[in-house]
């Protein structure tokens, strides 16, 4: 089987007149051609080069001998873009001889099959090259402009590009493959002889390479001598540091027994021979690459190739300053980009075709690229980092995916539904796997005023509650032993008929057994707070917790956090001050604080102070897990709109877990009721919160103390039909609250931001995995992702339980299966295309 080549040698021999294309390719394939040379190319080529030289007879890069004596005035422009047409037309004819058909189909077969064994992801990134190294044995034939020969009308879909090599060379390039990374390429930029010229933009166009290059420029100055300036240039070049890039700028001139002249300053030139020597040693320090932007430069080209250069870019004809300052401007503007320099010189070749030929005709034909045929492409390299970091990138389709989800992700809306959504899971979850937290008997005892209360207690109007039914309660439970009490209703207004008996029930209660009060308190729309009547409550007995509960748009999902430091100008939440109550009065061990009628002292500084300075190991605000505090990132995201790592209320855990329901005509009519303990807490509930049922509750407004029934609550209840409520009172949401303070469990979710991003990362670095990957390997790649999203989904749900970490799973493997998708998409049209 033969095998097809991608780069094909054909050198050219002009013998008398005749030529012969010799093509060599592949593994030793030849063909050869014999071709008759028109004399007219000759002619046609010598009156296009008059008429170069005549237009651009001002500021050329190089001496030219007097070409006659103008006369007239003459449009030397016109007469320049006539020649042209001519010579390239004679040249085309020529090219398209029936002799030389098999030589540009072989070509054009190649560059087909090239196409066709194009990967499918290559096919809209990767346009296929064929390189075509041209030698030619004559000064006459290496002037023609061969880049422009018209092979691709064969091979449309491929790029066949045609580029130079002298027909001796010695030496060989080096292998930088194996030589280390010095960081930034570095680049020599020597400035010659600037008389009639101005070399202001091309200093100004090698500079721009310095974000990515280190650029050093050397050049003559004012009284200094010859030979301390090409003694200053042989230094330059032989830098230990070495060079990747030699620029050259200024007059120059073919010589073919010195391999070219530079003039590198006024009546001052320099053989490309003198400095051959400094040229070997900078190519084994690291010179790959030399860009003459000066004229006449094929003699220059043909050394240093031979020198062992890897590529030299030169001006096969004189070229005008101005010229030269637009075709490197363009050069280096592309080789930045990354390019390599054969593209970076055919971009600004066609820069001066399309955009500069009215202004600079025929000057696109000037450029030419000499390369060492076994020496790569030189490009610049960006940052290693830089550069993986690019490949990580994520394409428009992806971005546009990503940018939607983390669009969805930021609405606290999307997010208060995942939650619920997700709590529901985890509850199902705990029933399944037999983890439903019942270890301990629930804290909470929840007497509840229900419209079966109201109705037996014969109340027209609830709002307000009658407060001498509270009272009733408070006694009955006082009966039974209640040490800790909590009140969620507001006493800031008067009932003139009531407040005496509520007023006496509460003193009474401390007096016979210490009982802690903790009593209902929230904002009002002055900004102040409904306070507890002084004649009603002493500030010096009772505590006021703020009932105030975190959600979005009714639906109660987060955990009500205490602050980073305390302040008395706002009360802290009631379920707090609940727990607190039951730490000490059944955690703490030594001297039990008890309320006092008679205090003169502010009950809650009384409570700060035992805390801090008797039990000797808890600040005021720490008794519990830490995670009840605002944390600082939680406080940035609030800037943000958003609640990170804001603790939610666990729902998954069954009610029957977190409290007993009591309705409150029931604790009223039965006579033998012991439920609450003075010393213990494992039999039976130790606090209770007397709270309203009915659906005109509400602090501040009717029906302010119903919400919508939290799906996982809502399993739980679905499992026992005998409670068949489709609410959820303020009441139970602080009987969560407190259980999970005294057990010290809050949940914290990690956001679906952080996550979506960590999967984009993983989805990101898959694709290009996958793009590496045999058609097998595709596939279990993908199978495997496919068992670890289901793995992350179990192991979620149990960290959860376990950990008290909340672990978003649809969003994250939605972004990572995106990715993936995208890929698959892709792939399957490139196929098809």
């Amino acid at each position: 089987m033969t095998q097809t080549a991608y780069r094909f040698y054909l050198k050219i021999q002009q013998v008398e007149k005749v030529c012969l294309f010799e093509l060599a390719w592949g593994r030793g394939q030849q063909l050869s051609v014999t071709l008759p040379y028109p004399e007219e190319l000759t002619i046609f080529y010598q009156d296009w080069q008059t008429k170069y030289l005549s237009f651009y007879n001002k500021a050329l890069r190089g001496r030219v001998v007097n070409t006659g004596t103008i006369t007239r005035q003459v449009d030397w422009a016109q007469k320049l873009v006539q020649a042209e047409a001519k010579l390239l037309c004679e040249f085309h004819r020529w090219l398209r001889h029936e002799e030389l058909f098999e030589i540009r189909a072989i070509i054009a077969q190649a560059a087909k099959e090239k196409t066709e064994n194009l990967l499918p992801s290559q096919h809209n990134a990767h346009v296929p090259t064929i390189d075509i190294f041209l030698t030619c044995n004559s000064q006459d034939l290496c002037r023609l402009p061969w880049e422009v020969w018209e092979i691709t009308e064969f091979a449309a879909s491929s790029k066949i590009r045609i580029v130079r090599q002298p027909i001796n060379i010695h030496d060989t390039p080096v292998n930088y493959q194996f030589k280390p990374c010095r960081g930034k390429a570095r680049v020599l930029a020597i400035l010659g002889d600037d008389t009639g010229l101005n070399f202001q933009v091309d200093r100004e166009a090698v500079k721009s390479l310095s974000p990515i290059a280190e650029v050093e420029f050397v050049g003559w100055q004012p009284h200094e001598s010859q030979a301390e300036l090409k003694d200053k240039i042989f230094k330059a070049i032989k830098d230990e540091r070495g060079w990747d890039i030699l620029f050259f700028a200024g007059h120059s001139n073919e010589n073919m027994h010195t391999g070219g002249e530079l003039a590198i300053a006024p009546g001052t030139s320099l053989s490309i021979i003198e400095i051959a020597q400094s040229l070997t040693i900078a190519k084994h320090r690291g010179l790959q690459f030399a860009i003459f932007n000066s004229c006449s430069g094929l003699s220059i080209a043909n050394t240093l190739i031979d020198l062992g250069l890897s590529q030299v870019a030169i001006m096969r004809e004189p070229i005008h300053n101005q010229v030269a300052q637009e075709f490197l401007v363009r050069f280096l503007k592309s080789l930045a980009e990354y390019k390599d320099v054969h593209e970076s010189l055919l971009s600004a070749c066609q820069f001066l075709k399309l955009q500069k030929n009215l202004t600079y005709p025929s000057t696109y034909l000037i450029p030419s690229l000499f390369c060492h045929p076994d020496a790569p492409l030189f490009c610049l390299q960006p940052s290693r980092i830089k550069h993986k970091c690019k490949r990580w990138l994520p394409s428009r389709k992806e971005a546009m995916a990503l940018s939607a989800l983390i669009f969805c992700s930021w609405q606290l809306s999307t997010q208060s539904f995942l939650i619920e959504k997700r709590v529901l899971v985890q509850a199902m979850y705990r029933q399944f796997t037999n983890q439903p937290d019942r270890q301990n008997s629930p804290p909470v005892l929840l007497v509840e005023i229900d419209e079966e209360s109201i109705k037996k207690a014969k109340i027209s109007d609830p709002r307000p509650m009658d407060r001498s039914y509270i009272a009733k309660i408070i006694d009955r439970l006082t009966s039974i032993n209640a040490k800790i009490i909590g009140v969620d209703y507001l006493f800031d207004r008067h009932q003139p008929k009531n407040d005496r008996k509520l007023a006496q029930t509460l003193r009474s209660s401390i007096k016979k057994q210490s009982t802690w009060f903790v009593l209902a308190t929230s904002r009002n729309q002055a900004g102040g707070w409904f306070e507890p009547l002084p004649e009603l409550a002493s500030p010096n007995w009772q505590l006021q917790g703020n009932t105030f509960v975190v959600g979005y748009d009714s639906y109660v999902t987060h955990f009500t956090l205490l602050p980073r430091k305390y302040s008395s100008n706002r009360p802290l939440p009631f379920a707090y001050w609940l727990a607190v109550a039951h730490w000490l009065n059944f955690e703490q061990f030594g001297e039990l604080l008890q309320p006092q009628i008679n205090s003169s002292d502010h009950w809650v500084s009384q409570v700060k102070n035992h805390i801090n300075q008797t039990t000797g190991e808890y600040e005021f605000l720490d008794l519990f897990s830490n995670s009840s505090r605002l944390q600082p990132l939680t406080k940035f995201s609030y800037k943000l709109g958003q609640m990170w790592m804001h603790p939610i209320i666990d729902f998954s855990i069954p009610p029957e877990a977190v409290f007993l329901r009591l309705p409150a005509w029931q604790l009223l009519e039965n006579n033998d009721f012991p439920l609450l303990p003075l010393t213990i807490l494992n039999k039976r509930p130790s606090i209770v919160i007397i709270a309203a049922g009915y659906k005109d509750a509400g602090l501040v407004a009717p029906g302010g103390d119903y919400f919508p029934l939290p799906a996982a609550v809502g399993y739980w209840r679905s499992q026992h039909p005998a409670n068949p409520s489709t609410v959820f009172t303020g009441g139970e949401i602080h009987a969560y609250m407190v259980h999970h303070l005294l057990n010290q469990r809050l949940v914290i979710p990690i956001p679906n931001l952080w996550l979506i991003l960590l999967a984009a990362l993983l989805g990101k670095g898959t694709v290009l995995v996958l793009g590496n990957s045999t058609n097998t390997q595709k596939q279990e790649i993908i199978f495997l992702w496919f068992l670890l999203t289901l793995i992350y989904a179990l192991a979620s749900l149990q960290i959860y339980i376990s950990l008290e970490i909340l672990l978003p799973w649809l969003l994250p493997s939605l972004t990572f299966w995106i990715y993936i998708f995208l890929y698959l998409i892709d792939r399957k049209s490139s196929y098809l295309n």
